[in-house]
C-alpha cells in the first residue's frame, strides 16, 4: 500500500520494502560521524549534491550537533551555520528538512520555505508546537531521555518499547490539537538518544508496533554507537555494512524514511533486497 507523507512543497510516497532516503548534511564543527568535514557552506553544498546523485530523495540539513555529550549552540549561532546552505537548496526541488530543537530556528527555516522540521526533541521547545502548526511543514518527533549533554548517563525505563510508544502517541495527540494533521508527521524512537544497546536493539524490532500509531516511522541509526557496539568498529566512517544491515532490516518492517549518511551503499542494498522480496 502506498502511503503518503504531507511536507511542506511535498507529498513524499513510500511503501513497505521502499522506504525513502533522508541524506544527512551536518554543518557542524563536531559531529560525531563526521566531524566538521562540511562545516563550511560551500562544503555542506558540495555534500548534499553528491547524496542527491546518490539517490537521497530528502536532505536533512543540522547546523547544532546531539552527540551524546554534545554542549549545545544559540538560535542565532545555529541560524548562521545553515542559513546559506539552506537558501542554496531551496532551489534545488528537493524536499528540505531542518534537524533543530528551538522554535527561533525552525521559525526562520519555515520563513525560508523548508520543508520538514525534524525535532529530536519532539517539538517540546517553547513556541514549537505552534510554529509546525501555522506552517505546512512535515514534522519528525522524535524521543529522547534527557538532552544530549546527559542522555547516555545509564539510561532507564520501565519498558522501552512501551515507554516510547507513550512518549510518541502523546506527542502526536498534542500536534493534532493544534491542527497539525497525521499526515504531516512521522515518529522517530531516538536511536541512541537516552538508550542502552539492548533499548536500541528492542525499538529496532519494535518497528511495526511504531507504525500502528497512525504516522510513518523514521529510522535514524545510521553510524551511530549502536552499530559500533555490535561490529566492534570504532571509526564511525567504518561502520557502513552495519549500517546498511540494520537500515534493510528497518526498511523490510515497515519503515517510511530512512535516515543515513552512507547513502548509495542503502540504497542499492535496498534495491536488491526489495527485488529479492517480490
Amino acid at each position: 500500500m502506498v502511503r503518503t507523507w504531507k511536507a511542506g512543497r511535498f507529498e513524499l510516497t513510500y511503501t513497505h520494502g521502499k522506504p525513502l532516503i533522508m541524506g544527512i548534511v551536518n554543518v557542524t564543527p563536531d559531529s560525531f560521524s563526521d566531524g566538521g568535514k562540511h562545516h563550511k557552506t560551500s562544503l555542506a553544498i558540495e555534500h548534499a549534491r553528491k547524496l542527491v546523485e546518490q539517490g537521497a530523495q530528502i536532505l536533512d540539513i543540522g547546523g547544532e550537533s546531539t552527540r551524546p555529550g554534545a554542549l549545545g549552540v544559540d538560535a542565532d549561532e545555529e541560524w548562521a551555520r545553515v542559513a546559506d546552505v539552506l537558501k542554496e537548496l531551496m532551489n534545488w526541488n528537493v524536499p528540505l528538512s531542518i534537524d533543530t530543537m528551538k522554535a527561533d530556528v525552525m521559525a526562520r527555516a519555515v520563513n525560508l520555505g523548508v520543508d520538514i522540521l525534524n525535532d529530536v526533541n519532539g517539538f517540546r521547545d517553547a513556541g514549537a508546537e505552534a510554529v509546525l502548526a501555522q506552517s505546512n511543514a512535515g514534522a519528525v518527533v522524535m524521543h529522547m531521555q534527557g538532552e544530549p549533554r546527559t542522555m547516555q548517563n545509564s539510561p532507564q525505563y520501565n519498558h522501552v518499547v512501551n515507554d516510547v510508544e507513550a512518549f510518541l502517541n502523546q506527542r502526536m495527540l498534542a500536534l493534532e490539537q493544534m491542527g497539525v494533521q497525521a499526515s504531516r508527521i512521522l515518529v522517530d524512537p531516538g536511536f541512541g538518544f537516552g538508550k542502552t544497546l539492548q533499548h536500541n536493539i528492542d525499538l529496532l524490532r519494535a518497528t511495526p508496533l511504531f507504525s500502528t500509531l497512525g504516522a510513518g516511522v523514521l529510522v535514524g541509526v545510521s553510524r551511530k554507537r549502536m552499530i559500533a557496539e555490535l561490529t566492534g568498529q570504532a571509526d564511525p566512517a567504518l561502520r557502513t555494512a552495519g549500517s546498511v544491515a540494520a537500515a534493510n532490516y528497518a526498511a523490510q518492517h515497515g519503515a517510511a524514511v530512512l535516515r543515513v549518511h552512507d547513502v548509495r551503499e542503502t540504497v542499492e542494498a535496498l534495491k536488491v533486497a526489495f527485488a529479492l522480496n517480490q
